[in-house]
């Protein structure tokens, strides 16, 4: 039987390799056994890398989700309970993002989850209130502006007492909010949180007992 020829499929074959093999170190860019050898273990280190990227973001990810429900009163497992109970499918990804970026949605499905542990029906539709202008545009204004314009950031943008408002009083601004809501003073309310800090979670146990 006459030997078959692959002199063509044999040589683009090395040249992939090669290709692939560019930038390495010594004879691992020009000698095709070496080249080959050192390929194959770079995509063993790749695969090792991404499961290990994929672990890195999935750690970051719960902690920045655990540092938010924190600061409604609730911690990350029981958080992530909550959510089931209460049959919302998000992604750790997509709560990691909410809690860093829009604390308002955050707190809105916080509070959902709060409602499915505590047996209250859910709301599958939140309002939730939004500034229509940024802190630091807000922040630039001086004292020097027109009245006109004045009143109308005033308008566009409800007005919310944060924990800088008052010195004394070290609160987050989540149970800041929820104080002006539920129309609770702040200064009677004992803080649990880290540092003596008063959550949305102390606010709410305070509303109950005034009742």
């Amino acid at each position: 039987m006459a030997r078959t020829a692959r002199s063509v499929h044999a040589r683009k074959k090395r040249r992939k390799v090669l290709e692939q093999a560019k930038g390495y170190r010594g004879t691992k860019h020009s000698s095709y056994k070496r080249a080959k050898e050192q390929v194959w273990k770079s995509g063993v280190y790749a695969y090792e890398g991404r499961k290990q990227r994929k672990r890195d973001f999935r750690a970051l990810w719960i902690q920045r989700i655990n540092a938010g429900a924190r600061e409604h009163g609730l911690s990350y497992s029981r958080l992530i309970h909550g959510l089931r109970l209460a049959e919302v499918d998000l992604d750790r990804k997509i709560l990691a993002d909410l809690a860093a970026t829009e604390p308002e949605i955050f707190g809105a499905i916080v509070a959902q989850a709060k409602n499915a542990l505590d047996g209250k029906p859910v709301e599958r539709r939140v309002e939730v209130e939004r500034s229509t202008e940024p802190p630091s545009q807000a922040a630039r204004q001086t004292p020097e502006a027109p009245a006109a314009q004045t009143e109308q950031a005033e308008q566009a943008e409800p007005v919310v007492e944060s924990e800088t408002s008052d010195a004394e009083v070290e609160a987050t601004d989540a149970a800041a909010r929820k104080a002006q809501e539920l129309e609770v003073d702040l200064s009677s309310v004992e803080g649990t949180g880290q540092g003596g800090r008063i959550t949305v979670g102390d606010v709410e146990k305070a509303a109950r007992s005034e009742e």
